[in-house]
C-alpha cells in the first residue's frame, strides 16, 4: 500500500520552487482573480492547469501583433515569433523580453519540465521546451487561456524593444 501512495504522490507532485504570490509586483485577491477570470482561466492561470490541445483559437490564427497576460496586460510575445508546432498549443520561439517571464521546475504528472509564469502577476501561462526552431531553439508552449491577442495595424510598430 506504501508502495501505491508513493506513486500517486510522484504524479500528482506540485511544482518546485514556485515562487511566493505576494513576490510579483500586481497583487490581487483570490475574490479578484475569480472576478477577472472565467472558471476555465482562473483553472489554467492560478492552479497550473493546461487547456486541451488542439482546441485554441489562437494555435493557427494569422494576424500581426501582440500576445500580453490576461492577467495583467503584461506584452509576452510577438506574432513575428509565433510557429505551428504541431502540439496544438500556440508555440513561440521567443519572449517579447525575457524578464517578461518567469520559470520553474515542473515535476507534476510524471515529467519534469520548465513551467513559464508572468513575471508580474505570477500567472501559469504553460511550458518552455529545448526542441524549437532558430533562432533559439526554444518552444515556448503557452495556454491561449492565458492570452489576449491585440492586431496591431502597422505589423513593424511593435519592433522597437523587441527581443530584450
Amino acid at each position: 500500500m506504501m508502495l501505491f501512495y508513493a506513486i500517486l504522490g510522484f504524479f500528482f507532485m506540485k511544482a518546485d520552487n514556485q515562487p511566493d504570490p505576494a513576490a510579483f509586483p500586481l497583487q490581487r485577491t483570490e475574490a479578484e482573480w475569480r472576478a477577472l477570470l472565467t472558471p476555465e482561466q482562473y483553472r489554467i492561470m492560478r492552479q497550473h492547469g493546461t487547456e486541451p490541445p488542439f482546441c485554441s483559437p489562437f494555435a493557427d490564427m494569422p494576424g500581426n501583433g501582440i500576445f500580453a497576460c490576461r492577467g495583467c496586460g503584461t506584452p509576452l510575445f510577438s506574432s513575428d515569433d509565433k510557429y505551428n508546432s504541431g502540439t496544438g498549443w500556440p508555440s513561440f520561439t521567443r519572449p517579447i523580453d525575457k524578464q517578461a517571464l518567469g520559470t520553474t521546475i515542473d515535476r507534476r504528472h510524471g515529467m519534469v519540465r520548465t513551467e513559464v509564469h508572468c513575471a508580474v502577476c505570477g500567472s501559469h501561462m504553460g511550458h518552455v521546451f529545448p526542441d524549437g526552431p532558430e533562432p533559439t531553439g526554444l518552444r515556448y508552449c503557452i495556454n491561449s487561456a492565458c492570452l489576449v491577442f491585440t492586431e496591431l495595424e502597422n505589423p513593424k510598430a511593435h519592433e522597437n524593444g523587441l527581443h530584450q
